[in-house]
């Protein structure tokens, strides 16, 4: 696949004049729906992708990835969709496939799927389950994820489920399987899983170096070719935090100044002290993985780890900490008409 760039949300519902005093947000109804304008804007500045990420706290409350997926599929026409991630260590494979395989009914050829374990507990006292069977869940579900994908008719007997299925029929079908990605924080045995039940890999970073991530990159398609996997079935992806301004310094000040905020107050929300990672201001200059800044330099970056890493999409987080919604689709449109042409044209697209 050509090289694809894109934007991925959990939400950000708006803050109140008096959140950063203790006080609370504004409607997480009307996050959702900024969110899915946020997608109709995207696809009309010509970008490649946009995905919807599953948080469930009162700063970003896109909770359900899969009804955005539906909602976008039937209100664009061009651009691709999916989930980034589903959490599916505390959801139910098959209604997470039938939900996809609705919106790809609405945008045929458009809609994909990232299947994570899960960045923090919450969703585990939410949906009922014991987190001390985080990683059995995961790879139970994300296998017969696998399968319903493959199968109109499914017998199942895995770990997860109490009851087998036998030879159940799963509907709608898509008139093309979905592409599945593994989703994972740079877990070297996620690597290998992807590698062995041969799926794309999307990696979800927050801090590090290009060089590091490299690595990643280089061991998933070593192994791949070792393994005989058909070289067009490889694929990596990497969702970063990132923003573009008009002015290099200015766009890197406003994204500090937000995401530091996201920090404190997701980490509070989730039962975690809130400490942002060190070194933040760093991480946004050439050589950290926060691609916060103008568009030539934002595309520089993309390029330089593009030429690393060799991954096929890269996916920017904009809206975080309560930032302001216009500030969040200005830096959409800049990356679609400024950022985008560029990588385009270097890359020789």
């Amino acid at each position: 696949m050509s090289f694809e760039l894109g934007v991925y949300t959990f939400g950000n519902t708006p803050r109140t004049s008096h959140s950063d005093s203790g006080g609370g947000y504004g409607s997480t109804a009307q996050a959702i729906r900024e969110a899915l304008e946020a997608v109709h804007l995207a696809e009309e500045v010509g970008l490649d992708f946009f995905g919807f990420g599953e948080h469930h706290t009162a700063s970003m409350p896109l909770s359900s990835p899969t009804s955005m997926v539906v909602a976008a599929a039937a209100s664009t026409q061009r651009i691709k969709l999916g989930t980034t991630v589903t959490v599916l260590s505390t959801d139910d494979p098959v209604r997470v496939f039938q939900q996809l395989a609705t919106a790809s009914a609405l945008a045929p050829g458009r809609v994909e799927a990232v299947a994570g374990r899960g960045s923090s507990s919450i969703t585990f006292g939410l949906f009922d389950y014991d987190e001390g069977d985080y990683d059995l869940l995961y790879a139970s579900k994300f296998e017969m994820l696998l399968a319903l994908n493959a199968n109109e008719r499914l017998t199942w007997d895995g770990p997860h489920r109490e009851r087998p299925l036998a030879d159940a029929l799963i509907v709608p079908r898509p008139e093309q399987p979905l592409r599945i990605w593994l989703g994972t924080g740079g877990s070297p045995s996620s690597v290998g899983r992807a590698v062995e039940l041969g799926v794309p890999m999307f990696l979800g970073i927050l801090g590090g170096t290009p060089q590091h991530w490299a690595q990643y990159g280089h061991a998933y398609r070593s192994a791949w070719a070792e393994m005989g996997h058909p070289s067009e079935d490889a694929g990596i992806a990497v969702a970063v935090h990132g923003f573009v301004g008009p002015d290099n310094a200015a766009a890197k000040a406003t994204y500090l100044e937000h995401e530091l905020k996201m920090f404190a107050t997701g980490a509070a929300e989730v039962g975690r002290p809130g400490m942002a990672p060190l070194g933040r201001e760093a991480a946004m200059q050439p050589g950290g993985m926060v691609f916060a800044g103008s568009p030539n330099e934002v595309a520089d970056r993309i390029l330089h780890l593009h030429q690393l890493l060799g991954h096929d999409r890269q996916i920017l987080q904009m809206d975080v900490g309560g930032m302001p919604h216009a500030d969040y689709l200005k830096s959409i449109e800049l990356l679609g008409t400024q950022v985008l042409p560029q990588v385009r044209k270097e890359l020789g697209q």
